[in-house]
């Protein structure tokens, strides 16, 4: 039986992470630095993984709610107001999904008839298109570039809007890039999804990872609450990428829809992740504050070693990310990566894996010691100046 011609056309279509390749390469090689995958070199804070242990101890094994332990989706309200002054009910309007990604995927295919179109812009993170396209949309991709910031505009998006757009995909802080969108520029985008009725769908997961400015989260602009959908999960902010915890704030009838299709896939998140979650929410700030303290010196670190070596580097205001540009090399972004890690041995990923309008940039993280990233930029220097010899 050849079964690559009973796969669904929609899933042989859609290209495998270019995250994930480089990672599985680096993974085999002897003395890789690795700037490649986006994770906190940080284990989850003691109190939070104790949390946990005690509640395994009290028998803590069970089915939750589809939902999620009204006790975490308490939390996860109160944190929304005291952060961002925006309410939700913790009864209807909160879903605590298998991270971030799973509430990703439940808005699309929600949300989503054949043919509809999502307004999303590039750079961004890998999974967007891809959620899109499983969910029978369209992904009508937005180019951003250094010059505006990597930031979208009202009037950019104007030129891309049609009758069947249903959504708008933001991500800010935003990965590969880094950039963040101020209040005054978001209040624009929001007057524009009002014009044209649009659905925004709002990933905020590197909120706390803010480092120049506050955080707006979307929904607390005026009139956006009921138009916005709220992703936000614990893996970036608490180092928990491995408990696999997410929630979507919106209003309760589309959360009621999200989680039709979660009782039908998930059912519900491993209790063990939502009791730990309640524990970082209740007494886990004191360490956001120490872990974003420390990615922000080796943002500073990253950024001017790039500008050293020689490379154009935007300067990122939020997340664990740089990009700097490699045109000036001569190379694609894909032959930058590839000989970069032959070479040299220091992995990071080709800024076309997030889209056209990443080519000519790479994505490296700073989610690694002040060490690694010392010597990674010394060997990064080394094979740049062999390029221009």
């Amino acid at each position: 039986m050849n079964w690559s011609e009973r796969i669904s056309p929609t899933v042989n279509a859609i290209p495998p992470s270019g995250i994930r390749r480089f990672f599985d390469i680096a993974a085999e090689m002897k003395g890789v630095i690795s700037l490649g995958v986006g994770e906190p070199d940080f284990v989850t804070p003691w109190h939070i993984r104790e949390s946990c242990i005690y509640g395994l101890h009290k028998g803590y094994t069970s089915y939750t709610s589809n939902y999620g332990l009204l006790e975490l989706r308490e939390e996860i309200v109160k944190s929304l107001y005291n952060d961002y002054q925006v309410t939700y009910d913790p009864k209807q309007e909160v879903l605590v999904t298998v991270g971030v990604s799973e509430a990703l995927d439940l808005a699309m295919r929600a949300l989503l008839s054949p043919g509809d179109e999502v307004l999303v812009p590039e750079p961004c993170y890998v999974s967007y298109k891809s959620c899109v396209t499983l969910a029978g949309g369209v992904a009508v991709t937005v180019p951003t570039n250094i010059d505006n910031q990597f930031c979208i505009t009202a009037d950019q998006l104007e030129a891309y809007v049609t009758p069947r757009t249903k959504v708008l995909l933001i991500g800010y802080p935003n990965n590969p890039t880094g950039a963040v969108m101020t209040r005054e520029a978001l209040m624009s985008i929001a007057a524009f999804a009002q014009k044209h009725d649009l659905i925004v769908i709002s990933d905020e997961i590197y909120a706390k990872l803010t480092y120049d400015g506050t955080h707006t989260c979307f929904s607390s602009l005026p009139d956006m609450r009921d138009r916005t959908i709220v992703l936000n999960g614990f893996s970036k902010a608490y180092a928990m990428t491995g408990w696999r915890i997410g929630y979507a704030a919106s209003n309760a009838a589309f959360i009621g829809a999200m989680t039709k299709i979660h009782q039908y896939t998930m059912l519900c998140t491993p209790i063990t992740a939502q009791i730990a979650a309640i524990e970082a929410l209740r007494r886990g700030e004191s360490q956001v504050t120490h872990m974003v303290t420390e990615y922000n010196q080796r943002r500073r670190l990253i950024l001017d070693g790039f500008r050293e070596i020689g490379l154009e580097c935007f300067e990122p205001k939020g997340a664990f990310y740089v990009f700097p540009s490699i045109k000036s090399t001569g190379l694609t972004s894909l032959e930058f990566a590839e000989q970069l890690l032959m070479s040299e041995k220091v992995a990071l990923v080709p800024g076309n894996a997030f889209g056209d309008s990443g080519e000519g940039f790479v994505r490296c993280s700073y989610a690694t010691s002040t060490k690694n990233i010392t010597e990674a930029l010394q060997r990064i220097g080394r094979f740049v100046a062999n390029l221009k010899k």
